[in-house]
């Protein structure tokens, strides 16, 4: 399987190289490029590769300009931070929508559409997107409140209020702006795919933060950095080095 890589960030398009060539040994990636304009190039003057991953937003524009100019006959999975082109990446040949940061999970779970759906790219015929959206499913709508139980009451906590959540001895903790902490069942993988990209980032194993409890960032000891909120959390949130990119981008592109 030849793929090919359009990213403007080399350090995420090395990082999904890797991700990728460990899912799938047998794969080879056929070229990394930064922008509308190689990408169009690139196209245009080689043959079609089995497979594109995408970031939308490259250095020159967006990803969809690169439909205008050329023909692409193959299935595209799309990579971003953020979720509004959704519909836009699934008319484009898009199997996939994989919001920033993805983890080895997601691109795996994206590598098994591809899969199921070779078929389709096989008799180079799209199916209808109404089509194509039931059978991956179209993107859930982001919740706006958990049901809580506390007290021998339940109660729903609105998302808006919600600092963050955090994991203690195995069990999903939820901390509002006023300190009020709730115990709810999900685990924060599942909670980090039913609230909003924009709002909040897994900023480590342990915690999921909402953007507007971020005081401050520092930076720490080898190239991490320290994320203070404006309330207390029981330890210091650090994010690595991997990671810190794609933080620092997801504070700035609001």
């Amino acid at each position: 399987m030849n793929i090919l890589i359009i990213e403007d960030e080399l350090r995420t398009a090395k990082s999904l190289e890797q991700i990728i060539l460990k899912l799938k040994p047998e794969a080879k990636i056929a070229g990394q490029y930064q922008s509308v304009e190689s990408a169009v190039a690139a196209l245009s003057t080689g043959g079609q590769p089995d497979l594109i991953f995408m970031d939308i937003q490259l250095a020159d524009g967006l990803c969809f300009e690169i439909f205008k100019s050329v023909s692409i006959s193959c299935p595209v999975v799309f990579c971003t931070a953020f979720d509004e082109y959704s519909l836009d990446a699934f008319k484009n040949n898009g199997v996939d929508y994989v919001l920033k940061p993805f983890s080895k999970e997601d691109i795996q779970e994206a590598l098994k559409k591809v899969d199921e759906l070779k078929n389709f790219f096989q008799q180079k015929v799209m199916p209808d997107l109404g089509d194509l959206l039931s059978k991956l499913g179209a993107p859930a709508a982001t919740k706006t409140s958990f049901l809580v139980f506390k007290n021998q009451k339940y109660t729903t906590v609105q998302v808006d209020n919600i600092a963050y959540f955090f994991i203690k001895n195995d069990c999903t903790i939820i901390v509002c702006f006023d300190k009020e902490q709730f115990i709810i069942n999900q685990s924060l993988d599942q909670i980090a795919g039913m609230v909003s990209g924009k709002q909040f980032f897994r900023v480590n194993r342990q915690y999921l933060v909402n953007f507007k409890a971020i005081k401050e960032v520092e930076p720490y000891f080898l190239r991490k950095l320290y994320v203070k909120l404006v309330i207390e959390t029981p330890e210091k949130l650090l994010i690595n080095k991997e990671k810190s990119h794609n933080f620092l981008t997801w504070m700035e592109e609001r």
